[in-house]
């Protein structure tokens, strides 16, 4: 899900996961996805992301149910799902986020759009990002980058700049591991395509860099051309700091010259 995107949505309170609703194609959907996607992930995704994956019990015969999952995620850090329409407003969407809650659509592809999709679904929403909502480093990151853009409510280029952090880690990130490069970008996560391309030899890779990242747009409508690495969800969250700082000397010297 992109921050920086508005589309009006009805009162959050209203909002809610009608699993009675889910139709047969669906359900295939979500099989097919799922069926599609696992098979890439053991040599591609993060260790953390698959421990996650276990323990948010998430299967290819069942679409994923939002009060089981809340039980799990409250358990694990304190976190939670919130049904949301679509992509929400950017103050919203922080606003949430800063207060531990993952806002995720219940609406799934159609089968004509398996490959490509213009706005994140549930399966993106979920499937990719949910199973690390259990790794507390993680976690921290994602609130307190969350709390900064709270802080920066309707400064156009603070959250421009805020979002392409949350970009290229939550959504296009890459972690070093043990046994090699790996995924933990929800965006990859949930694209076949892009999880065998990211970790080809064809992009750019980068160490993680925040003021690199501050300095670098990007793309929702093509696969990522760079990819920043970082060695620990640990070294995310405590990359905050520098976020701030950074974050701040471009807002003070824009106003210098404004």
């Amino acid at each position: 899900m992109k921050a920086t995107e508005k589309r009006s949505i009805p009162t959050l309170k209203n909002m809610q996961q009608v699993y009675d609703n889910y139709t047969v194609e669906d359900h295939k959907v979500w099989k097919i996805l799922f069926d599609r996607q696992i098979k890439n992930l053991p040599t591609a995704a993060t260790a953390e992301y698959l421990a996650g994956l276990d323990r948010i019990n998430f299967t290819n015969d069942e679409i994923p149910n939002f009060e089981k999952t809340n039980k799990i995620l409250r358990e694990a850090t304190g976190w939670e799902l919130v049904a949301v329409e679509g992509i929400v407003d950017d103050q919203l969407f922080f606003e949430l986020m800063a207060n531990k809650k993952f806002p995720a659509t219940t609406w799934l592809r159609k089968m004509s759009e398996l490959d490509y999709l213009e706005e994140p679904d549930m399966f993106h929403d979920v499937f990719a990002h949910v199973p690390l909502l259990v790794n507390q480093p993680f976690v921290d990151f994602l609130q307190a980058l969350s709390q900064i853009a709270v802080e920066h409510a309707g400064d156009v280029k603070a959250i421009d700049l805020l979002s392409r952090v949350y970009w290229f880690t939550v959504e296009f990130g890459l972690i070093r591991e043990s046994s090699g490069l790996r995924i933990y970008g929800a965006g990859i996560l949930s694209s076949a395509g892009e999880t065998k391309f990211s970790l080809s030899n064809e992009p750019k890779h980068f160490e993680y860099n925040v003021d690199q990242i501050l300095n670098t747009p990007y793309r929702k409508d093509i696969f990522q051309d760079r990819y920043f690495i970082i060695d620990s969800f640990e070294e995310l969250f405590e990359s905050i700091h520098e976020v701030r700082m950074l974050l701040n000397d471009r807002i003070t010297k824009k106003l210098m010259f404004a």
